[in-house]
């Protein structure tokens, strides 16, 4: 459920590993921290897609209408709740919409 409290520490966590940054207190190791922790981050954004996506379509699946699961991510709309259970990030979606557009005339 999205109340369980489990799902909520594991956000907590994950905020307060970011936060530990800040208590670094040698300067050359936070700023060598935080660089590689951010060389690594793309490839944990794509993991944490993959994973929504995936839960996702398990809730599609059990019977969830796109409205339902839009609301429980946070009220996002049906058609975007959708698009996450494509695996369509919000950049390829932009992309998509320039090239419907077509060519810009100059």
């Amino acid at each position: 459920m999205v109340n369980d409290p489990e799902q909520i520490q594991e956000v907590e966590r994950l905020v307060e590993a970011i936060a530990a940054f800040r208590d670094i207190e040698d300067d050359e190791a936070c700023a060598l921290a935080v660089s590689r922790a951010l060389e690594e981050w793309p490839s944990y954004q794509t993991k944490l897609r993959q994973v929504r996506q995936q839960r996702v379509n398990a809730l599609k699946e059990q019977g969830r209408t796109w409205k339902e699961i839009g609301q429980l991510l946070g009220g996002i709309s049906a058609a975007r709740a959708q698009q996450i259970g494509k695996g369509q990030s919000g950049a390829q979606r932009r992309r998509a919409d320039r090239e419907a557009q077509g060519p810009v005339a100059g």
